[in-house]
């Protein structure tokens, strides 16, 4: 058993929270050693949805899109009107959550399971897949892999819909292959047309949203995949999939990206988590408790190796000094401009993340953002939320590591705060 430190608190909550909150972070340092402190953040995950928008049901969609040019129009305005309150909403879930564990977790899964309302163009069958990411996000991947690629808004993205006997469309099974479970390089061109073939006739239902299988639209042939042979579905490509060890070690170098470094993975290190995650039948909470338990996940070179993303630097702002300084709808405005639009990536493999967050012109963005939540007016409001501590407690608070120039705390705490907020460290985590 490890004891914690104030700082090894302060960089387990940055890394699986929205931000640094002073409350949460005394609740940590209350527990004597990382390891309870792991277990105790892995069970405030909530699996609940809280309170969902109302959304137009789909046969209403279904029924406009059916309706000439017209009804495609009001369809269209509907649908732009009803992604922002889609968007507004998971930006306050995270602003106000007591469980920004949660909120990190289905952004991860949001990430790496993509879809998005542009190609979707229905904002309930997003939020049904959110729904399902904030089901499985500490659940099991193995029910989570099964349920997600027969998800409405999945199908409709990668044009699984469109795959049929006869006409086959690798789009869903090469992605599933590459991104969602093996990895490049760990299958072969005939691996992705036969689970293409065993995919046929996946679907959806337009006017419930429901998945719906169209047995007069698979291809029932003699298939080969990945070293098994017979007359194999969709659900069998997927059990196959899943006995892969390649499969556990893919999501656990996803996990090193998001939780550890920007670094190329330490394969033995990614070898022991994968053996984790199998022998633990998938449960993610398994892997995640090895990961944040991991020697190399608490080293000191690694406490602010990644970068904030839009979304993490605002938010997390906002919850570390609750203060809103911005509103929900200047969040998901700036968080578009800098590249990280929610529920819409900007492609099938997600936000890149890490140094594709700063360019020369977002960091203009950054810097002039932070000039707005830390303005005389706002950092005043800030400071009635400041915990009573010395200056030096207060950088450990604030940064992961040493500030670029040491800001003198003699000019003033608040003078002290706004120059932490302005040093390159704040933008890591």
């Amino acid at each position: 058993m490890n004891p914690i430190k104030f700082s090894e608190a302060r960089h387990l909550l940055s890394r699986t929270g929205m931000g640094v909150e002073w409350k949460v972070l005394q609740q940590l340092i209350n527990q004597p050693f990382r390891e309870e402190a792991v277990d105790q953040l892995i069970k405030t995950y909530s699996p609940q949805t809280p309170n969902p928008p109302r959304l137009t049901p789909l046969y209403k969609m279904d029924r406009l899109n059916k309706a000439g040019a017209r009804g495609k129009k009001v369809m269209h305005n509907v649908m732009m009107r009803e992604n922002d309150v889609l968007k507004k909403w998971w930006v306050k879930q995270m602003l106000i959550t007591t469980s920004p564990f949660t909120e990190r977790m289905t952004l991860f899964w949001h990430n790496h399971f993509t879809s998005s309302l542009a190609s979707v163009k229905r904002p309930q069958l997003l939020l049904n897949q959110n729904k399902l990411l904030r089901q499985f996000g500490m659940g099991n991947f193995s029910a989570m892999l099964m349920y997600l690629t027969s998800d409405p808004a999945m199908l409709l993205y990668l044009d699984g819909d469109k795959n049929i006997a006869g006409s086959p469309n690798e789009n869903f099974a090469r992605e599933l292959l590459e991104l969602f479970t093996l990895g490049h390089g760990h299958y072969s061109e005939a691996d992705v047309k036969a689970a293409a073939l065993a995919f046929t006739g996946w679907g959806v239902n337009h006017a419930t949203g429901k998945f719906v299988f169209r047995e007069d639209l698979h291809d029932g042939g003699y298939k080969h995949f990945l070293g098994e042979s017979g007359n194999l579905n969709g659900n069998d490509i997927l059990k196959i999939i899943l006995k892969q060890p390649r499969t556990a070690e893919h999501i656990a170098e996803k996990f090193w990206k998001s939780f550890v470094n920007l670094e190329r993975p330490n394969p033995r290190v990614i070898r022991q988590w994968g053996k984790v995650f199998r022998e633990s039948s998938y449960e993610i909470s398994a892997l995640m408790s090895e990961v944040l338990k991991s020697d190399v996940f608490w080293a000191e070179q690694n406490r602010g190796a990644l970068i904030k993303s839009p979304i993490e630097l605002m938010v997390g702002t906002m919850r570390t000094f609750p203060h809103r300084s911005l509103t929900t709808k200047d969040i998901m405005h700036t968080s578009r401009i800098l590249g990280q639009d929610l529920f819409d990536p900007p492609n099938v493999k997600g936000w890149e993340g890490g140094k594709d967050w700063i360019s020369t012109q977002s960091l203009l963005i950054r810097t002039s953002l932070q000039q707005k939540m830390s303005r005389d007016a706002n950092i005043r409001a800030m400071a009635r939320h400041f915990p009573k501590v010395s200056p030096d407690v207060m950088k450990q608070w604030l940064l992961p590591r040493e500030p670029v120039l040491p800001p003198q705390h003699r000019k003033g705490e608040l003078w002290y705060v706004q120059n932490l907020m302005f040093d390159p460290g704040y933008q890591l985590a």
